[in-house]
């Protein structure tokens, strides 16, 4: 049995998505990984494989330490534990964008992160800025994309001179593989993209669970 946890939270002023799960008999790792705006910025991985080879391995315990692990990674964003990680990794991707595309990279930017998806439809809010100067980039080439649905989808649109781009679209059903939605937007130097891991979520409305 393997399991998984996700939870959107606000710590200060921002709101993070938490994810861990079992990746399973093949890998024996817990994994969490800490969203914002798409982006990785936090990863704990613990190893469990000396607890499943033993007497004492239970799936139902090892549920519980799955379980345990997303509450401690979401405490220690409360109360600010990982703030300084958090600032770093945001600061580290920030000076690599930089680095990679100077002033003529771009950023694509989710404009709704609380409200994108409602009642089984997707709305993406999205603006195209340039890294250098954060204006609005028009005529990027922006592509979102769902991955490991049963149903795919794909759809394409462009920047206007806001920068801005919508796009509408029914969520296909996601069960427990790993599906991601994908936002690639690009102009004719460079190129960003935000990714946002998808679960099936209960109906509660605490913390998503999958089994």
């Amino acid at each position: 049995m393997s399991s998984g946890f996700n939870t959107d939270i606000e710590a200060g002023d921002r709101l993070f998505h938490v994810q861990t799960e079992d990746r399973g008999p093949d890998a024996f790792v817990i994994d969490t990984v800490v969203y914002h705006n798409g982006r990785v910025l936090y990863r704990h991985s613990r190893n469990y494989q000396h607890f499943a080879k033993s007497p004492e391995f239970n799936p139902h315990d090892l549920r519980d330490r799955v379980e345990e692990q997303h509450r401690s990674v979401i405490e220690d964003l409360r109360t600010g534990v990982l703030n300084g990680e958090i600032q770093a990794a945001i600061e580290k991707a920030a000076r690599a964008g930089a680095g990679a595309t100077g002033t003529t990279g771009i950023q694509v930017q989710l404009l709704n992160p609380k409200s994108w998806l409602s009642g089984g439809e997707v709305s993406l809010d999205l603006e195209i800025v340039r890294r250098g100067d954060r204006r609005p980039e028009q005529g990027a080439q922006v592509q979102v994309a769902i991955e490991g649905a049963g149903k795919e989808v794909a759809c394409r649109g462009q920047s206007d001179e806001r920068g801005r781009v919508r796009f509408q679209f029914p969520l296909p059903a996601v069960g427990r593989d790993d599906v991601s939605l994908i936002i690639e937007a690009r102009n004719q130097s460079s190129r960003d993209e935000l990714r946002f891991a998808l679960r099936a979520r209960p109906k509660s409305p605490r913390a998503g669970t999958t089994q």
